[in-house]
């Protein structure tokens, strides 16, 4: 049996490999110390790996329908804002029609009545092209598309379309829960008795003037403003409700991101304390090997001389 013999080379690769190992170790220490996460890379340990990327992911998508539900949320605040003035100027237009029917009042009246009736027209479907980050949120999916022309004709240019938006794993809900042509309609053109047909149905008997279009003005166009007054009332409740979804959704995902956040922490995030205790130890070895590795060289170059 033969024994090797252990040469000067030998013990000088060995001292350099301690040392490069040692290096590599004060490294890795010290990257978990300054970044704060255990998991320097993914065969430091494949299953806590394994772990933080679902948790990542989970995370990510926990985020996106929390992003979901904050856009919603101030979708439904503009819309709800729009509709309360909207029903503002249409109790003014209705105290204008009580006003404008009474026998008392005269035809200069009555017209003066009809224009102000006019601006208010102009006033509410302006409200109804109300946007949010420039989408318009009365105009179905055409959300580019100006739901109505506040100077022009009475036509409704968006469409009925619903847009919908995720808030939950499966869950889904409707964010355009009012469509500006289904409360303003399409005016006097359509015969449709929605808000913007009616007060023009209002401002033409203003200033007609006669018994019968007073009569109708007191009767049947203010039943009808009263209808549509419902109508908005029972819209801005539909988005009150959606309003309190989102609120529920919001407060639900914000319980799961904290979970899932801890569960991301715990696969990845290094114990500090355990960690610095680590790099010191790291340094004192890498300290030693390199006392040692260098009385190694140093005994090899003596002999060399010698």
């Amino acid at each position: 049996m033969t024994t090797g013999r252990i040469t000067e080379s030998m013990l000088e690769r060995s001292a350099l490999g301690d040392l490069q190992r040692a290096v590599r170790r004060v490294a890795d220490a010290q990257r978990r110390v300054s970044s704060g996460r255990d998991l320097v890379r993914p065969s430091d340990d494949p299953l806590r790996t394994a772990r933080a990327l679902a948790a990542r992911n989970e995370l990510a998508l926990v985020r996106e329908l929390r992003d979901n539900v904050r856009d919603a949320s101030t979708w439904q605040d503009v819309a709800d804002k729009a509709l309360g003035n909207i029903s503002d100027y249409l109790q003014r237009a209705r105290e204008l029609i009580v006003q404008g029917a009474n026998d008392a009042v005269g035809q200069r009246g009555r017209d003066a009545i009809a224009r102000e009736l006019d601006e208010i027209i102009a006033a509410i479907k302006q409200e109804a092209n109300a946007s949010y980050a420039g989408r318009y949120v009365f105009a179905g999916t055409a959300t580019q598309t100006r739901p109505y022309d506040p100077n022009g004709a009475d036509t409704y240019a968006g469409d009925a379309g619903v847009i919908e938006r995720a808030i939950g794993p499966g869950v889904r809900i409707t964010v355009n829960v009012v469509r500006g042509g289904a409360l303003l309609g399409q005016g006097q053109a359509a015969n449709d008795g929605l808000i913007l047909d009616t007060l023009r149905d209002a401002a033409d008997q203003l200033r007609t003037g006669t018994p019968a279009a007073l009569n109708a003005l007191r009767t049947t166009t203010l039943q009808a403003v009263d209808r549509n007054l419902d109508e908005l009332g029972r819209a801005r409740a539909e988005v009150g409700a959606t309003t309190q979804r989102l609120e529920s959704a919001d407060a639900r995902l914000a319980e799961l991101e904290l979970s899932v956040g801890t569960l991301r922490s715990e696969a990845e995030d290094a114990d500090m304390a355990k960690a610095i205790t680590d790099l010191i130890a790291q340094q004192t070895a890498y300290q030693a090997a390199l006392r040692a590795g260098a009385n190694v060289l140093q005994t090899s170059l003596l002999d060399f001389l010698r």
